[in-house]
């Protein structure tokens, strides 16, 4: 450790008397207490606190040396060097410093990395969850309003036929409708694979137009 002292004279008389070299005296006394201030730091700190260790030094001086006629102006500390086994010491905790912080910003990283991936997860299953929800009320919704036209149309449509059967000629027109149907469903139910199925008496077609209109007429009765 080396630095430089400013003094000046204040006791020339005291000076002379009070010791015999008081220029050794007040430069063995800043070494003195500079080891001391020193001794009682951490070594990092004493390169980041320079200026708190020179006041002092300035400050335990001119409590010692006002019986020798001096006062102590300044302290300045011209360097600093550690000696090499320290200096090895101190970047080998930086090393181990450094080495830590990357270990634990590399472990940061990855614990974020997995929040990260498992929020993204469970995010996706939800957003899927809620689709596939969504998709099972529009199909619901879709087959209620299917159901809903399909009823309605069926009740326009009986309602028309009620109205025509109220019209001149509309029991007429039913008969008819209901013929064509029998004989159609006959015809389809009657043939099976290279078998045709006939009835008996298949020259008097009237049989099957006056079974159709059997039901008609219990309808109407009944109405």
């Amino acid at each position: 450790v080396d630095g430089i002292l400013y003094f000046q004279v204040t006791d020339p008389k005291m000076a002379s008397y009070g010791s015999s070299d008081y220029i050794s005296a007040v430069s063995q006394l800043a070494q003195t207490t500079l080891r001391s201030l020193i001794g009682r730091m951490e070594l990092d700190r004493t390169f980041e606190e320079r200026e708190e260790i020179n006041r002092g030094v300035v400050m335990a001086l001119n409590e010692a040396s006002t019986n020798w006629g001096v006062k102590v102006l300044r302290y300045e500390i011209k360097d600093l060097t550690p000696p090499k086994e320290i200096l090895h010491a101190m970047q080998r905790q930086i090393t181990a410093e450094r080495e830590k912080r990357a270990l634990i910003a590399s472990s940061e990283g990855r614990m974020q990395e997995q929040i990260n991936i498992a929020t993204g997860e469970r995010n996706a299953a939800i957003q899927e969850s809620e689709g596939e929800m969504q998709a099972a009320i529009n199909v619901a919704q879709g087959e209620a309003e299917a159901i809903k036209a399909i009823a309605a149309a069926n009740a326009e449509a009986i309602a028309r036929v009620a109205r025509a059967i109220e019209l001149p000629g509309g029991m007429q027109a039913v008969n008819l409708k209901v013929a064509e149907k029998y004989v159609e469903a006959f015809a389809g139910i009657a043939k099976t694979g290279n078998t045709l199925i006939v009835p008996s008496n298949m020259a008097d077609i009237s049989t099957l137009i006056a079974g159709a209109m059997s039901v008609v007429k219990s309808q109407n009765a009944g109405n």
